[in-house]
């Protein structure tokens, strides 16, 4: 699992389409800022963009802390990607730890579920990568 984060509109996605493993033909790319569902029939090299907007569709929906079903996602889709040779699986996610505080509970709900699920993917990626206005660096 390859993990990409940085700020919004840091040129994540522009950075994951240049790397020469990405071909648009071959992969599948699955963003939350087009409102794609986020479904589990994935090709040989899958991204998923827009991760904090997936948490927090699933934060607002249940009103709750929704860390473990999300660990529960990321070992499925370990296991989807260890079990043949080649595949990759990428995900984007902006870093919204930075800033105020929201005042409201459910942004700050929200706020706190993603940094904990952040964490986890950065506990479980065999790589990640910063990107900060367009530059690149490698964290693991």
């Amino acid at each position: 699992m390859h993990f990409v984060t940085g700020g919004a509109c840091n040129g994540k996605a522009q950075w994951v389409r240049e790397q020469s493993w990405w071909k648009e033909e071959e992969g599948l790319w699955i963003s939350a800022y087009k409102k794609d569902p986020l479904i589990q029939g994935f090709r040989q090299v899958t991204v998923i963009e827009g991760l904090e907007q997936y948490i927090r569709e699933d934060v607002l929906q249940t009103g709750k802390e929704t860390s473990g079903q999300w660990r529960a996602a990321i070992s499925r889709w370990l296991e989807w990607e260890e079990h043949a040779h080649g595949r990759r699986l990428v995900l984007i996610g902006s870093d919204i730890s930075k800033g105020i505080v929201p005042i409201e509970a459910e942004n700050r709900l929200w706020r706190d579920v993603t940094g904990w699920i952040y964490q986890e993917i950065m506990r479980k990626s065999v790589q990640a990568d910063l990107i900060w206005y367009g530059i690149q660096t490698p964290l693991k």
